[in-house]
């Protein structure tokens, strides 16, 4: 099981010395309160923690390279509550490197119409101190996120809580190493990709193991050992035996728990975050990993199937964003299958051969197994469930040769409208923005894949957010989107991101 980190934001506030101790004695206090307020909201996944106000360029400097050296430090929240030199902060933006939140907000909500005066004025003067601060960004060049309101305002608390997340996937992108057990698909283009530039652009490792050495971590788990767990899995899941023998069901069913055991093992001992497998190359295995990948994934690990591991790394990252998340429905790997074209309830039947993530299911779930025609093995036991109702994100990242670029649509997941009694796979079911037509025209314009990572606890918003600080390019497919808008930004971001 991947455990969560405890991360921590630095809340770090400028000012500079020309109105005397006193103001910035207030400047300190002030930003105080605005901490202690954050951190009990309620509205944020991870503590704020107050650091001293920043006057001179060298303790801008040094606090922004402690705070690059801190592990437990996921990002910085800057705020100008008076005036600070812009030039004061080049040094130290320039030698930062991790996600940094400029919070636009001011301490007092309403100007004191009856008692304001210029003490209060020269004091209280985000809306001078934040554009000065803002420009050097601007001239820098450099990515950051800016929440513009009142800090007592629950939306401002939930944005800045979003960006967290955000934050946190841009730390952990650099810590994300892929095992790939054998190679892509034979021919196939868009699961493959640069994996030196994805180690440039995202800090992923994505390395290759003969499948055999994996297999004999498999064979290594002690009966004893599955039989525990082939116990969990009897006492969590219904069990669907179809007429099949209970005995020839049960044994396989512990194959997919050796499976399981091996697999995490072997991550563990390695430091693997995600995994991706292949049909065509099983080598040892008994069966194509399903229910065992399927729990894996649960677990927090990221996954990709037929070779493609960059949904693997995506899926993983967005696991990440959304650890912890209260009322959390759910991420997974996914895959584009069939249409329903009917007016009305148009829409895209999603799943997998076996690969789909238990955390966004709705309802029982339950073990199956049936022949798989691909793999040329032993029926696979699998999860089979359908998938929750509601909003949620599909995205897909694609490697167009010269640059990466990420795919984000909004999809609304609905129930099928009939069950599906012979597929022995979970599904999920829908409509993407702004509909099947022009949401699958736009998807296949902007080469997305047929894999993707979804997720319905995480927004378009976030995952742009991660592709901005990423430095590649985002394309959104919402209810905004139109096939000519989209035409003219894809030919702009060729001329954008050129080399």
């Amino acid at each position: 099981m991947i455990q969560q980190k405890n991360y921590k934001f630095w809340f770090c506030t400028g000012s500079q010395d020309l109105y005397g101790d006193e103001c910035l004695a207030h400047v300190a206090e002030h930003a105080k309160i605005i901490v202690n307020a954050l951190n009990a909201s309620g509205n944020l996944p991870y503590e704020v923690v107050w650091k001293p106000t920043l006057i001179t360029n060298a303790l801008i400097r040094q606090t922004f390279n402690e705070a690059n050296n801190d592990e437990n430090c996921a990002g910085v929240i800057t705020w100008m509550h008076t005036f600070s030199p812009a030039k004061s902060w080049i040094l130290g933006l320039q030698e930062y490197r991790k996600p940094l939140l400029h919070l636009h907000t001011q301490f007092n909500r309403e100007i004191p119409y009856d008692t304001i005066d210029m003490d209060f004025m020269n004091e209280n003067q985000s809306a001078h101190g934040d554009r000065e601060y803002g420009h050097i960004f601007s001239r820098l060049g450099m990515e950051r996120k800016i929440v513009v309101g009142y800090w007592e305002d629950e939306a401002v608390q939930k944005k800045i809580g979003s960006w967290m997340r955000t934050a946190v996937g841009i730390v952990e992108s650099s810590h994300v190493r892929v095992m790939r057990i054998a190679d892509n698909m034979r021919n196939v283009a868009v699961t493959e990709g640069d994996k030196v530039e994805a180690q440039i652009k995202f800090g992923w490792e994505v390395d290759a193991y003969p499948v055999n050495e994996i297999a004999e971590a498999v064979a290594a788990v002690s009966q004893a050992d599955i039989d525990t767990l082939v116990e969990e899995y009897y006492s969590k899941y219904q069990i669907l035996l179809e007429g099949r023998d209970e005995k020839e069901f049960r044994k396989h069913v512990e194959v997919q728990a050796g499976i399981e055991i091996g697999f995490e093992r072997f991550l563990e001992e390695k430091n693997y975050q995600a995994i991706v497998t292949h049909f065509g190359d099983l080598g040892a295995l008994k069966q194509l990993p399903g229910l065992a990948i399927q729990r894996l994934m649960e677990k927090g690990y990221g996954f990709g199937g037929e070779g493609d591991w960059k949904t693997a790394a995506m899926v993983r990252v967005m696991k990440i964003m959304t650890q912890g998340m209260k009322d959390a429905k759910g991420t997974s790997f996914m895959e584009d299958y069939t249409y329903n074209l009917v007016p009305g309830k148009e829409g895209i039947l999603e799943a997998h051969m076996l690969e789909v993530c238990p955390s966004i299911a709705d309802g029982p779930i339950s073990i199956k197994e049936q022949p798989l025609s691909m793999g040329d093995r032993e029926d696979p036991a699998r999860l089979v469930f359908t998938a929750k109702t509601g909003p949620g994100i599909a995205t897909s990242l694609i490697d167009l040769g010269d640059r990466f670029r990420l795919l984000i649509n909004d999809v609304d997941c609905k129930k099928t409208e009939k069950p599906m009694p012979k597929l022995p796979v979970a599904t999920a079911f829908w409509t993407p923005q702004p509909n099947l037509i022009t949401g699958a025209e736009a998807w296949i314009l902007a080469g997305g894949a047929h894999h993707t990572a979804f997720s319905y606890d995480l927004t378009a918003e976030q995952m742009g957010d991660w592709a901005d600080a990423m430095g590649i390019e985002a394309v959104y497919i919402d209810k905004d989107t139109t096939i000519r808008q989209l035409k003219n930004e894809l030919r702009w971001n060729a001329l954008a991101y050129r080399k």
